[in-house]
């Protein structure tokens, strides 16, 4: 494979596959680029294969860590310099994928903690919108607590009822009114309990937070992610002239 000489990000995707394309979109729009040649390189490991991790964080199905680390090898071997991981539940592994590599994982759950505080003056608590296995392993919780921020989850009984049903429905390309109801519903809970906004803390949320986004400020954990790679690795390329399609 040809390395390539630019800052190259490396994205670890597959999970689930239209998450991982809404995030490239994303670093695009992102990107203050003005022709085709100033984007960053992306080289895109998408393996829709890699065993569910939140049935893995619960004890209901195997590890996704050999298959993280076979796609995060193969990035390190094509020479790229950081990883974005757009699946928020994956990041509780990102420690062995550092450890397997040596390659830098971009935190996406302080960077999207870090975009609610920047877009919500005076934000002290903030609502999480999550998986069960990412509220299992407290990610946000601790990540919160490092930046001085109450983390506040949904009630089981809400999780259950309409963030788990919206979450899948979106996997397996359902009709979005119904997910987007319910989003909104469980939104309105986090309000209810004192926050000041909130994090769509799974890539599959931001595809059905348009009515969500209209009970809170809502932090796009995909967005976050985006951000945190082009301020990582975008310079602006000089003598980039417009090229065609």
């Amino acid at each position: 494979m040809r390395h390539v000489t630019r800052p190259t990000l490396g994205i670890l995707g597959g999970m689930g596959p239209l998450a991982t394309a809404d995030f490239y979109r994303r670093l695009v729009e992102r990107t203050p680029a003005g022709s085709d040649q100033a984007h960053l390189p992306v080289l895109m490991w998408a393996d829709p294969a890699v065993p569910d991790r939140t049935a893995a964080l619960l004890g209901e199905g195997p590890s996704p860590v050999p298959a993280l680390v076979e796609g995060a090898r193969w990035l390190q071997h094509a020479g790229v310099s950081c990883i974005a991981v757009p699946c928020n539940t994956a990041h509780a592994y990102v420690e062995q994928l550092s450890r397997a590599t040596g390659v830098e994982v971009l935190d996406m759950i302080r960077a999207a903690l870090e975009a609610a505080a920047r877009r919500t003056p005076g934000l002290e608590r903030v609502g999480i919108l999550a998986t069960r296995g990412t509220r299992l392993t407290g990610l946000y919780e601790r990540a919160g607590a490092r930046l001085g921020l109450d983390v506040i989850q949904v009630p089981g009984p809400v999780q259950d009822k309409y963030v788990d049903p919206a979450i899948r429905a979106v996997k397996s390309g359902a009709d979005p009114a119904g997910p987007e109801r319910w989003i909104a519903a469980a939104t309105t809970i986090l309000k209810e309990r004192g926050a000041q906004a909130a994090v769509a803390a799974c890539t599959e949320i931001p595809l059905i937070s348009g009515r969500a986004a209209r009970v809170l400020p809502l932090v796009d954990s995909t967005d976050a992610l985006a951000e945190a790679a082009v301020a990582r690795l975008w310079r602006p390329v000089p003598n980039t002239a417009p090229s065609g399609s």
